[in-house]
């Protein structure tokens, strides 16, 4: 073999080799860019999967709630395939977010286990319903953390606005008046509040008159903006004189309202004593003498009216007797 053929070999050799390395590398660039694609696609199988079954679950409670008689033919088993799979399977995930998520389905199976025995039964389905509703509003609740967060824990995640968790649910049809007696969307919202996330605007908890009339001072804040700013020492001492001046307080409330009722007893044993002095004692009774008249058998009494009325009336009678009579002559 000559150097000319030698050399052509050794540089096609490792041309050759360079190409199998590069088609190995390809190949396995491939696979690996499957198995990412694979977990993607199960991971959001599973947030499919869980948000399938809680529309579900949704409408189910919905007709429960329309049909007088509802039986319980009508509330479907739940059934969870994607997250077993994943569960199963080897792949890179957040399985605290994946035990939450199994922890939601079983506490939908079994609020639907307990409103499907109500409802067989007979009986009156409220408190079932409220259970399971509850149960509806938690697994929309981790439906949003698996699906915005990637299962993340709600004091892990910072800020959100709580319209874009509102828009959130609005993409997924989980409209305000899907449950019936309640608003979901609020509901939803105050449940990720709840559970630590820190969503904006907090709630309001003042009205604006409350709130302007509430009284600041700056000085006894440790955090204020202006002014001195009193250590935790003299917060301390703050307090316990405060506590001082409120137990002495108390205090001198307390002998004053003794007083108060030392001399209300004195006064009453008083008022008890005069009382019972002026009961001992015999109040003298003026006798009263009563004169009758007496009067004679036979006496006839008249008055001076009387007296006067029978003179007027003899003298009219003595002129008339003189008119009628003649002049110059004399009665008889």
């Amino acid at each position: 073999m000559s150097e000319s053929q030698f050399y052509t070999f050794i540089t096609g050799g490792v041309s050759l080799m360079i190409a199998a390395g590069l088609l190995v590398a390809w190949h396995l660039w491939r696979m690996r860019e499957e198995h990412q694609a694979g977990i993607v696609s199960a991971l959001d199988g599973v947030s499919h999967e869980l948000r399938i079954n809680l529309q579900r679950f949704v409408s189910e409670l919905g007709q429960v709630h329309a049909v007088q008689e509802a039986g319980p033919d009508l509330l479907l088993p739940v059934r969870h395939p994607q997250l077993d799979g994943v569960n199963a399977s080897m792949i890179r995930a957040n399985r605290n977010a994946l035990a939450v998520i199994g922890n939601t389905y079983q506490e939908l199976e079994a609020r639907k286990m307990a409103l499907r025995a109500a409802l067989a039964q007979g009986r009156e389905p409220v408190d079932s319903m409220d259970d399971a509703m509850d149960a509806t509003i938690n697994g929309i609740a981790t439906l949003y953390m698996w699906e915005v967060h990637g299962g993340a824990r709600p004091s892990e995640v910072g800020r959100v606005r709580s319209w874009d968790v509102r828009d959130w649910m609005k993409g997924h049809n989980f409209s305000q008046q899907s449950l019936p007696g309640m608003y979901l969307r609020d509901e939803v919202v105050e449940r990720l509040r709840a559970y630590g996330l820190h969503l904006t605007p907090k709630p309001l908890t003042h009205t604006a008159h409350e709130y302007y009339s509430m009284q600041y001072d700056r000085k006894t804040d440790i955090h204020a903006p202006f002014g001195r700013r009193k250590t935790p020492e003299q917060l301390e001492e703050a307090a316990r004189r405060a506590e001082e001046k409120a137990a002495k307080k108390a205090a001198k409330q307390a002998e004053k309202e003794a007083r108060k009722a030392e001399k209300a007893a004195e006064r009453a044993a008083a008022a008890a004593a005069a009382e019972e002095e002026v009961m001992g004692e015999d109040s003298p009774v003026a006798d009263e003498t009563y004169s009758d008249e007496t009067y004679e058998q036979g006496q006839v009494f008249q008055s001076s009216d009387d007296d006067t009325s029978d003179m007027m009336d003899d003298d009219d009678d003595e002129l008339g007797m003189l008119e009628d009579a003649e002049p110059n002559s004399r009665p008889n």
